[in-house]
């Protein structure tokens, strides 16, 4: 299992390296928050109301960061009845207890969105936006048989299934050009051309695994994938093995000696559509497609995990004397062997380098706005987001309420079901001339732990960013 830990504590240490923490983690909290600068993000036909320029230090312009669970620190820590906390290891949890809170697979998604420099300004017969960023994504399958293991062992059931446990972490540059305009009184549609730089992608899944365990042997089948590419490079290395009687040598990967690797490692493009329609004057309708689009790394290394089928039926002819064993194999030595044997079982053997391609994940946005018909400056809004990304996709549906009591201020509270669980949003938002401030949270969580993590589902977000509009207001 030391080979499993090194390859998720790889993948952790590079979903964090690129920046401090996939892509689109906007703030859908702001969909319809008419005044909010980066709409753009959410769909590319949404204009702004004046001309902008992005805080030019690192971040301010634009800083999201969010993260989504299925399951919360309460799920892992537990009070005792003194009012001590402890694990879930802990015999005193009861198994069963603990297993029914968590899911059949159990998912969790880091988002990370900075923006280094964004402008927008209305030129050419509609509104342009400019934008260079960083985006980080990392996502997490973990199926409950692997909890279960751990808290159950040999005396739970006899057969713990691992099919899909995963980590995926994508992150990368983008510098993204955007056009919007009215082609008819009631429609407007925009769109953006994205060019990507890839920095770091890596993903280990496990297509199936067994864990068999009885009083008379333990077995283990199954096999898995890994790939990397970008700044983060991991080396191989040769390796002995006997193999009926011969000695024969593979090559694994060597996480004992990660290096570093090209800063850019990958390139790319995507594009960004959308749409608004009027249906009358107090109801709009709305649609986007996001991130439809690629990232092409030159040098991936690839490897497979090829646990075939494995069985160990205790140790056998034990010597009383270790020292001097005889005819039979001492227990330091029966132990060396497994050990040898539990290594093989999962190492990852290389498969070279190739140039490896990897779609990006789109996100589908659909809206609608309602206009509330004895005070105009209220408007209630539904958006239907899904993400569609393999086996990570995830969607969402948010219903809001929007109000702009004047003209340089507007806010927005938000509540939203989704694949993670239900989670509270807001936002609020200055947007006079010369200066704009925005706060907002896709998750405003309400418990947290003295380490400041949410102690239910870990569902967190927080956004700010501070810009300056100029010139005057405008409508397409």
């Amino acid at each position: 299992m030391k080979k499993i830990n090194k390859i998720a504590a790889a993948l952790l240490l590079a979903a964090a390296a690129p920046a401090t923490s996939m892509a689109q983690n906007s703030l859908r909290s702001a969909y319809f928050t008419e005044g909010y600068i980066y709409r753009h993000h959410l769909n590319p036909a949404f204009a702004g109301e004046r001309n902008y320029v992005s805080m030019p230090l690192i971040g301010l312009g634009n800083f999201n960061i969010g993260l989504q669970s299925t399951v919360g620190v309460s799920d892992f820590i537990h009070k005792l009845p003194d009012g001590s906390l402890t694990t879930f290891l802990n015999e005193a949890v009861d198994a069963n207890e603990f297993l029914d809170g968590l899911k059949k697979r159990n998912r969790m998604n880091l988002d990370f969105d900075m923006t280094l420099l964004s402008f927008g300004f209305h030129k050419w017969g509609g509104f342009n936006t400019f934008d260079l960023s960083i985006k980080s994504g990392t996502r997490m399958n973990l199926p409950k048989d692997l909890f279960a293991f751990a808290k159950m062992g040999q005396s739970g059931a006899t057969t713990y299934n691992l099919k899909d446990m995963g980590i995926f972490t994508n992150n990368y540059a983008e510098i993204a050009l955007g056009h919007s305009r009215k082609i008819l009184d009631n429609l407007t549609v925009g769109a953006k051309v994205k060019f990507l730089l890839g920095i770091y992608s890596a993903d280990f899944h496990v297509n199936d695994m067994q864990l068999t365990l009885s009083d008379e042997k333990w077995a283990v089948s199954g096999q898995g994938e890994f790939s990397s590419a970008g700044i983060v490079d991991i080396p191989t290395k040769l390796k002995e093995k006997t193999d009926n009687g011969q000695t024969v040598q593979e090559e694994e990967l060597d996480f004992d000696n990660i290096e570093m690797g090209d800063p850019i490692g990958g390139f790319g493009m995507a594009f960004d559509l959308g749409a608004t329609y009027k249906v009358r004057e107090d109801l709009e309708l709305s649609l986007a497609l996001l991130d439809l689009g690629w990232i092409s790394y030159k040098n991936a290394t690839k490897a497979t995990m090829a646990a075939e089928p494995w069985s160990f039926e205790g140790f056998t002819n034990v010597p009383f004397d270790s020292d001097n064993p005889g005819n039979n194999i001492s227990i330091e030595d029966q132990i060396d062997d497994l050990e040898d044997e539990l290594e093989d079982l999962f190492q990852m053997k290389a498969q070279g380098k190739d140039k490896h391609t990897m779609a990006l994940g789109a996100t589908l946005n659909i809206g609608a706005l309602y206009t509330f018909p004895y005070y105009d400056k209220l408007k209630f809004g539904f958006l239907e987001s899904t993400r569609i990304n393999g086996r990570y996709s995830w969607s969402e549906g948010r219903f809001s309420a929007n109000v702009a009591p004047v003209k340089c201020f507007d806010a927005s509270i938000s509540y939203a079901v989704s694949s993670f669980g239900h989670s509270f949003g807001w936002i609020l938002n200055y947007h006079g001339r010369g200066f704009s401030l925005f706060l907002g949270s896709n998750h405003q969580f309400f418990k947290v732990t003295p380490q400041f993590v949410p102690v239910n589902n870990a569902n967190a977000n927080f956004s700010i960013g501070i810009n300056f509009p100029f010139g005057d207001i405008k409508t397409l």
